[in-house]
């Protein structure tokens, strides 16, 4: 009623927009309450930004509409077919925000992150990434409530052209209807752009609350996923790779450094002191996230045999890996290089497949792959097999368990029937074991469920202590029931007594860590990749724990250095046994989709958004704000220049690390 004096068109397209704005709404409600952490209060700062992100959506599609409008044959209350037509779109719009508002939730459910320009890796393995969905969510139940929602907007739009016909506008000035149509371009203008000011409302302006989680409620998909996709392809600028040469190349111990040929290459020669070669298991442990373990202190003590094992090992609790994501992980892992590619993985990257890495030096060793799915996925068997010389790869195919999900055989019996296998090596050997069911559907087969069994606990417990529900604790679990397994069949092998077990996370897991870890791990995002790193080897290694921050990269100089190889490490891994080596370690982490750069140290993380300039500066190590001194000026001066340095030579030997020959 309050809009009868207006044009019919006027008051179609404002009801539409209207409309669309309260199932955002609505949908910003049900993020906000569903994923927040315990005991988070509401954020009315976050949801007024939602409110500008969503009114920059609709406003577009209301000026799109109105524009074209204005030509008769295209305007829906002067052509009834042009109003079937308008009908039809404003009906299929919303079907279209539908989807990408359910792809939206759960992929924020699946990564915690909002939909962003990378879900498009997917794509790339689509049959696998359709098949996950397929048994992890109800589709047919969400497909069904789509198209139920469908009609009935298609019926509401139907109602509400009918009720608008009935109400003419009755001013016949027609200075008047151009002034009303006039204020509604601009006043739609300036709901697209966001904001008073020179530049528009942008979705890197939700990072303001250095909260992620407050960040995320604002955002929208839209604005998510299209402002990611200019952020696309991994470039380097050569001037600023040598600009950071020096810095960069004495952080590394690059002896023959040369700013010129841009040399990292650095020749560790054999050491003769070791008695044995030892045989070398890694492996890489999907979403292996630190503050859901253990060995952190979390009271709903999900893996209590792999706290054992840390007790009995060199543990390394401040490991970080440089990126989030599966391919990214093991990418890093492999060849000792952060994976800064966006949103597309370096694996998926044809110019950045040819990659040298230290497990060919490893010289007489018999080198093997198992996975229980397919190496196919993210082009991770053209890394594997265009680099690592006569490696042996097993997957789904080659084992004689039956699958049990998307990702293949259970992870029991891949890490059981890869025992039968390396037990009957007579050569030393390199295995690495890549893990999958720690990860949706979060499948326990029902041959496990007899001795396995599932524990429940209530939503509130779980959320404080860091989980989604009891099927992602009980997957946790279970990842923790498959190590017990394997190492108690490896300790009744030969091999055993002269092997290096090595596990480590391809990544951690966002989330609430509430008050097991300090702010900034859940607030600055850093769970996603903090991940446990332990070296075990009974026989071999003396016991203890280490509180020094280290990397994901750092896995192979610290494996051939021990084994007392010979190798050329070219990337920007570190012995972490070294005990001469006292420069301090930090550890880079990158976020594409964020599109922030940062570096953790002992004491501080440093992040800076790429888009904004935007830097924190937080503690890791209590939730006091960071005081501002001269001394802790210097240093975040310096680990601002050291994070620079990481990011663009990171970027240089994507493309610039080629295999070595011999």
């Amino acid at each position: 009623m309050a809009m009868k004096p207006f044009p019919r068109l006027v008051r179609w397209i404002f009801t539409t927009l209207i409309t669309l704005m309260v199932f955002m709404s609505l949908y910003r409600l049900l993020f906000f309450f569903h994923y927040r952490g315990e005991d988070r209060p509401f954020s009315g700062t976050a949801f007024l930004l939602g409110i500008r992100y969503d009114a920059r959506f609709v406003s577009i599609l209301g000026l799109f509409v109105l524009l074209l409008s204005i030509f008769n044959p295209l305007h829906p209350f002067k052509n009834p077919s042009s109003q079937k037509i308008w009908i039809a779109f404003i009906t299929i719009v919303f079907l279209m925000m539908m989807i990408f508002y359910g792809a939206d939730f759960y992929h924020y459910d699946y990564l915690r992150q909002r939909l962003n320009a990378a879900a498009l890796n997917f794509l790339a393995d689509a049959n696998i990434s359709a098949n996950m969905m397929w048994q992890t969510y109800p589709l047919v139940k969400i497909t069904i409530g789509f198209l139920i929602a469908m009609v009935l907007f298609y019926k509401w739009q139907l109602l509400v052209i009918r009720k608008i016909n009935t109400r003419e506008f009755h001013a016949e000035k027609k200075i008047l209807r151009g002034v009303i149509y006039c204020s509604t371009v601009l006043l739609l203008s300036a709901f697209s752009f966001g904001r008073l000011g020179q530049y528009p409302l942008r979705w890197s302006d939700a990072f303001d609350f250095t909260d992620d989680f407050k960040a995320n409620t604002a955002l929208n998909p839209f604005q998510s996923f299209f402002s990611s996709m200019k952020f696309r392809n991994v470039r380097y600028d050569v001037s600023k790779v040598k600009q950071d040469y020096r810095l960069m190349a004495n952080y590394l111990g690059v002896n023959n450094s040369d700013s010129s040929t841009l040399n990292y290459v650095r020749y560790i020669s054999k050491n003769d002191s070791m008695k044995s070669t030892p045989n070398i298991v890694l492996v890489i442990c999907e979403s292996f996230s630190a503050y859901k373990s253990s060995m952190f202190g979390n009271k709903l003590n999900p893996t209590p045999y792999f706290n054992e094992l840390c007790k009995n090992g060199v543990f390394y609790e401040r490991c970080f890996t440089p990126s989030f994501g599966t391919a990214r992980g093991v990418w890093a892992t492999i060849t000792g290089i952060p994976d800064v590619e966006s949103p597309k993985t370096s694996s998926r990257n044809p110019l950045a497949v040819d990659q040298h890495t230290i497990i060919n030096d490893f010289e007489g060793y018999e080198k093997f792959y198992f996975l229980g799915g397919s190496t196919t996925w993210a082009n991770i068997r053209g890394l594997l097999k265009n680099n690592i010389n006569g490696l042996n790869i097993y997957e789904q195919d080659n084992f004689n368990s039956a699958k049990v999900d998307v990702w293949g055989i259970s992870d029991k019996n891949l890490f059981l029937e890869s025992n039968k296998i390396l037990a009957k090596q007579e050569k030393p050997f390199f295995a690495i074991i890549q893990t999958a069911d720690n990860h949706r559907p979060y499948t326990i087969p029902a041959e496990d469920l007899n001795e396995f069994k599932k524990l429940e606990f209530s939503n509130d417990s779980l959320k404080k202590y860091g989980f989604d529900d009891n099927g992602q604790f009980n997957a946790f679990r279970y990842a923790d029931f498959n190590f017990s397994k394997f190492i108690e069949a490896a300790k009744k092998e030969n091999y055993f007594k002269n092997t290096v077990f090595v596990f480590v996370g391809d990544h951690g897991l966002r989330g609430d860590a509430g008050k097991m870890f300090p702010q900034s791990f859940t607030k600055q995002g850093i769970l996603a990749e903090h991940v446990p790193l332990l070296f075990y080897a009974p026989k071999l290694l003396t016991p203890h724990r280490v509180t020094n921050v280290c990397s994901q990269l750092d896995i192979l100089p610290t494996l051939a250095s021990f084994s007392g190889i010979q190798y050329t490490n070219s990337s920007f891994g570190r012995n972490l046994f070294d005990s001469n080596d006292h420069k301090e370690r930090f550890a880079f982490i990158n976020d594409p989709d964020l599109s922030t750069i940062g570096l953790v140290s002992n004491k501080y993380y440093y992040r800076k958004n790429l888009v904004t300039q935007k830097v924190e500066f937080v503690s890791v190590i209590d939730d006091i704000p960071v005081a501002e001194n001269t001394q802790t000026d210097s240093v975040k001066t310096e680990m601002n220049k050291l994070t620079n340095a990481f990011h663009e030579t990171a970027k240089y030997l994507l493309l610039n690390n080629k295999k070595r020959y011999k």
